[in-house]
């Protein structure tokens, strides 16, 4: 399972440069996770100062 960006997202971008396979980019209003490229390592849930990244 991949993690997703609730709609609490900020679009900080926090999360992105973290990422260590690239699965994070920016959408509209939000970051959105590739669930493909998604390794579920949990790393941008740890970064996220809004709580808004968890596990699918």
């Amino acid at each position: 399972m991949a993690y997703k960006i609730s709609n609490d997202c900020v679009n900080c971008g926090t999360c992105e440069p973290d990422c260590p396979v690239g699965a994070i980019s920016e959408g509209e209003n939000v970051r959105v996770i590739d669930a493909e490229k998604c390794i579920n390592c949990g790393t941008c849930a740890s970064e996220c100062p809004a709580d808004a990244i968890s596990e699918e």
